[in-house]
């Protein structure tokens, strides 16, 4: 957690100048009455068009309500986000982001500069280190339990929606093209307000409808079929979770 210590000035330039670019990005003006792992997942898949994301934090602390950071593989998929992302409106919030002060845990280990970080634990009082032998014991050593959960629990439940979903993904005639948008192959744990996040970036979306009976599926309607036809082109095989690429198609009327 000591990737929480870099939000003590949380006071981020809307440009993310200050700070060199890096993989980690912080986000602040979040909404605080979204629920944390709500929060986590949505972030996960609006970020996720940007690249590789190895961990999304974010902690119940009143310290840190209302912030994230998004630890992407590769610098320019975090300098992508900050620039395309600014000013989003997340859960009806203008999101504020910037370039992360320190690195993440995750970051710092595979790099090997996670040694000194090591050095300077050494001299916390022990009670710091009781709490963190606790919180290991707790997550079985892992470094983000609710972001390794979500993955963890995508291969059993991507597997539901996609044997549904695979009967309509071979149709014996294909819908003609119409302004409602046909998703499958979507994870279990998806949300209507995660693929609103996705797919209202594209211009005349009106709503998201899922079926409770039926998870892994949904259909996205726009204004005209022209409309939809760009939300389909750009987020085509878009990944939620690295194991369920989106199968978009016309919804059949």
């Amino acid at each position: 957690m000591a990737e929480a210590n870099q939000n003590t000035n949380p006071n981020p330039a809307p440009s993310g100048g200050e700070t060199p670019p890096n993989v980690t990005i912080y986000i602040n003006n979040l909404n605080e009455k979204i629920k944390l792992e709500e929060l986590k997942k949505s972030m996960h898949a609006v970020f996720s068009q940007f690249g590789k994301i190895l961990e999304v934090l974010a902690f119940k602390t009143l310290k840190h309500k209302g912030q994230a950071w998004v630890v992407f593989e590769e610098v320019s998929s975090a300098s992508n986000a900050l620039r395309q992302m600014q000013g989003f409106p997340f859960y009806d919030k203008p999101m504020r982001i910037q370039y992360a002060k320190t690195k993440s845990d995750v970051v710092a280990k595979a790099d090997g500069t996670f040694v000194p970080r090591e050095k300077r634990k050494r001299h916390e009082d022990k009670g710091r280190k009781k709490k963190d032998q606790q919180d290991s014991n707790q997550t079985g050593m892992g470094l983000n339990p609710a972001y390794a959960g979500a993955y963890g629990a995508a291969p059993p439940f991507s597997q539901i929606p996609y044997m549904g979903g695979a009967k309509a993904a071979v149709p014996e005639a294909p819908a003609p093209p119409n302004s409602i948008l046909f998703v499958q192959n979507l994870p279990h744990q998806s949300t209507p307000m995660m693929l609103q996040m996705l797919f209202c970036q594209y211009p005349g979306f009106k709503e998201v409808r899922m079926v409770e009976a039926k998870p892994g599926i949904a259909f996205i309607e726009y204004g005209d079929e022209m409309q939809s036809t760009v939300a389909m082109q750009a987020l085509q095989g878009f990944k939620i979770t690295a194991e369920n690429p989106m199968l978009i198609t016309y919804a059949k009327k």
